[in-house]
């Protein structure tokens, strides 16, 4: 059995225990769609950050603070399995050498499309962009709305959940912290 025939029976058996009929019309294609969905939603498990980040590092005399914002960002909670929406920040100091940018979003992309707490994605976040740039510090923010705190238990609509990392400089220098949380409101 393939990987999209187990998760399609998975989701087969999901629906019948929540007393759906699983041969309704609507419903027929629905394990495999679902099986195809949730295997694009985690597509990070087959990537690896030295094929995300694709030899894209250029040498550069750049030593000021590189941001890339608002990076819109999909997860899925480790403990629900729902959604968590938000957007992601992300500063080095360059040392060397630069990050291509599309590079940045992509990794922000690969940990999140893993099961997920927001708490250890942003420290996967920063180590990745540390150790592929060797910068001399790293900064991430994730601003969040989990589904899982939304849609179900406490129902809190208009909760939003804010997390950092802050590696380097970012941790010892408060002037370089608090220029990049400046630069990011």
């Amino acid at each position: 059995m393939d990987e999209i025939e187990l998760l399609s029976d998975a989701f087969r058996r999901i629906i019948a225990g929540i007393g759906e009929d699983v041969n309704r019309a609507g419903l027929l294609d629905t394990p495999e769609r679902a099986a195809r969905a949730f295997r694009f939603l985690t597509r990070g498990y087959e990537q690896n950050l030295d094929e995300i980040v694709n030899d894209a590092l250029f040498p550069s005399d750049a030593s000021e603070m590189v941001i890339v914002k608002d990076i819109e960002l999909y997860s899925l909670c480790e403990h629900h399995l729902l959604p968590f929406i938000g957007k992601c920040h992300v500063a080095y100091l360059p040392n060397g050498k630069v990050l291509g940018l599309s590079k940045v979003a992509r990794i922000v992309d690969m940990y999140a499309r893993r099961l997920q707490i927001q708490e250890n994605l942003v420290m996967q976040i920063a180590t990745a962009i540390e150790r592929v740039t060797g910068a001399d510090g790293v900064a991430v923010v994730i601003e969040a709305r989990h589904l899982c705190m939304m849609m179900r238990g406490v129902e809190k609509q208009n909760s939003v959940m804010v997390s950092s990392a802050m590696l380097g400089a970012f941790r010892t220098n408060q002037a370089t912290r608090t220029e990049f949380l400046s630069l990011i409101r």
